[in-house]
């Protein structure tokens, strides 16, 4: 089998549901846990349910697919098919070949008529339950002969459900027992350790009994004309259909070479129909990889987009709030220059050197630089302050204060109406400016 498009994990579960299951073809064992989702556990489930004829959590009796009964298209064997061989010398060729011609015809214009009644004919019985239907014959016919196949715990339709979910053949069989053929048929042929072991391993096999309202539906669905009849159903070309038919009884031997003659010419469309569905999942599996792929791949894009669109926000932010303090601190400086225009009007001249009641006071600025001025004693510590504000080499915000002791003589936040001699200043002083910006 191929490996391609499989992991390591999914070819180890391969094997083991192989080990399992004991399905010799590998692809089978793929594709049965390809439409279970690689989950190992309910695969093996629901394989064990079907080989002890419990259908699948799958099989539904609603919608069961539609089953092409055409003649043409199936293998047709009769009680006589193999006993009648054809006979020596022109005559009997001529007469065989007669016979078979006009046995044709018969079967292909009744099969025609009977269809053509179908369409005009009643039910004559209502199937109200067909599960019990199918129920009660298999308990009755394991009474009377041990010896069987597995038989397929549920109705027509799911078991035509089953088999197309599968990709398996479905053995249907119909039973009279008013057919003398019958109980030959049940206890030498269908009863063959040959014969089980084979339909157990290749097919389903569903039952009923034609007195019942399952069996006699399903009777009529297949235009079953003569008793024990037995069709195989398969998918061929996306469509279920009847692909072999045998009707009357036989020995084990004939019975057992059929089917591996219906088995063997159709089971190329059912390894069709496997490679088939395989392809169409492993497209789906790498369809919706790509999708998941996208998808990741456009939120990885997203993101990336979000990201650089918060980083382009956050940089204007920032921008425009550099601008703003830039602006900010402007608009200070344009006030503070505003206010010192306005302040300088309101500082008092300075008296001369030789004017009596002075006091000379040094201002010494941050930048080291030394400024001095006279006042008159009488004149406000504010005045003093509003001096070295409006000064050009004045800081814009500042407080002045003694140097020993240290103390504020005004500042913004403390302010003050005391005279220079009040404030006890002598004749020379300095005075430092500080800085509150610094």
């Amino acid at each position: 089998m191929e490996r391609e498009g499989l992991s390591n994990g999914q070819m180890e579960m391969v094997l083991q549901f192989q080990d399992f299951t004991g399905i010799d073809d590998i692809t089978v064992c793929r594709d049965v846990l390809t439409r279970h989702m690689w989950d190992l556990e309910v695969a093996i489930q629901e394989q064990l349910n079907i080989r002890e004829g419990r259908p699948s959590v799958y099989a539904t009796e609603s919608r069961p697919p539609q089953v092409i009964n055409d003649r043409y298209l199936q293998h047709v064997f009769s009680s006589s098919t193999s006993s009648n061989s054809p006979p020596s010398g022109f005559r009997g060729l001529f007469t065989y070949f007669i016979n078979n011609v006009f046995s044709f015809c018969y079967n292909t214009v009744s099969s025609l008529v009977m269809a053509f009644l179908n369409l005009f004919r009643s039910n004559e019985r209502i199937v109200t339950d067909p599960l019990r239907d199918v129920l009660t014959f298999i308990e009755t016919y394991k009474e009377k002969y041990p010896v069987h196949p597995v038989f397929y715990h549920g109705t027509y339709a799911q078991a035509l459900n089953d088999a197309k979910r599968e990709l398996k053949f479905l053995l249907v069989y119909l039973h009279s027992d008013g057919r003398s053929e019958t109980d030959s048929f049940c206890r030498n042929s269908l009863s063959s350790p040959e014969v089980v072991a084979y339909i157990n391993r290749h097919m389903l096999f569903w039952a009923c009994d034609i007195v019942s309202p399952e069996g006699y539906r399903v009777s009529h669905s297949i235009n079953a004309r003569s008793y024990p009849i037995m069709v195989v159903v398969g998918m061929r070309w996306n469509k279920m259909i009847i692909m072999g038919r045998l009707e009357g009884d036989c020995n084990a031997e004939e019975l057992l070479r059929r089917l591996q003659t219906i088995v063997t010419d159709n089971e190329v469309y059912l390894s069709q129909a496997r490679a088939d569905r395989l392809e169409r999942s492993l497209t789906q599996t790498l369809r919706k990889q790509q999708d998941e792929a996208y998808e990741i791949s456009l939120k990885a894009d997203q993101e990336k987009e979000r990201r650089k669109q918060e980083e382009k926000e956050e940089e204007l932010k920032r921008l425009q709030t550099i601008e703003d303090e830039k602006q900010a601190e402007q608009e200070r400086k344009n006030n503070i220059a505003r206010l010192k225009i306005d302040m300088a009007s309101e500082v008092p001249s300075e008296p001369s050197a030789d004017e009596p009641g002075t006091t000379s006071i040094v201002f010494k600025l941050p930048s080291g630089a030394r400024i001095e001025r006279r006042f008159f004693r009488t004149h406000s510590i504010r005045d003093v302050y509003n001096f070295i504000f409006c000064h050009p080499a004045s800081p814009d915000r500042v407080e002045i204060t003694t140097n020993f002791p240290k103390r504020v003589l005004f500042s913004e936040v403390k302010e003050s109406d005391l005279s220079i001699a009040e404030a006890g200043l002598q004749n020379r002083e300095v005075i430092f400016v500080n800085d509150l910006d610094a």
